[in-house]
């Protein structure tokens, strides 16, 4: 007799309602369809044969992937930060900081590849510590024109960056 696999009915029947409510989430309809096509692939792979909620079983798994990606991104975002940093003081481990040289490099030919305004606001958002009002004022532009191409430019160095990623 070859076992079979483990039931995932009631599963299918949320998943718009799922897209829906990260699109509104998240402001992106391509990242809630990402999260939701990784929530259906880990519910798929466990080894939990009956769930009695499975709305909310995959709106849980969906919260615990999206927290995890977020603390992800902040993990990057703190070693980016930290490369571009050449004043701070480092360990003394001549790997480690040849390491964020490189990854200081590699941040710098980035940002090279985006448009001005991009890295403008980069750098004095992240770098200098402006908001984004004042980054706004400084530039003539509204203050969501400014998280956007803030959103543009972390995606980017995120993609050229990935593979620096410990």
């Amino acid at each position: 007799m070859i076992p079979q696999p483990p039931r995932r009915t009631g599963f299918f029947e949320h998943y718009e309602e799922l897209i829906g409510t990260w699109t509104r989430r998240l402001r992106n309809r391509q990242q809630a369809e990402d999260l939701a096509h990784d929530t259906f692939v880990r519910v798929l792979e466990s080894s939990t044969s009956e769930v009695a909620q499975p709305r909310a079983y995959l709106h849980q798994t969906a919260r615990n992937i999206a927290v995890d990606a977020h603390r992800r991104e902040d993990r990057r975002e703190a070693l980016t930060l930290q490369a571009v940093d050449h004043s701070a003081p480092h360990s003394g481990d001549p790997e480690h900081y040849m390491h964020a040289i490189q990854l200081a490099d590699s941040i710098e030919r980035a940002l090279a590849e985006l448009p001005l305004n991009c890295r403008k606001i980069f750098i004095w958002q992240k770098i200098e510590g402006l908001t984004q009002l004042e980054i706004a004022e400084r530039l003539g532009l509204s203050k969501n024109m400014v998280e956007k191409y803030m959103i543009r430019t972390l995606r980017h160095l995120r993609d050229r960056l990935d593979a620096m990623a410990p």
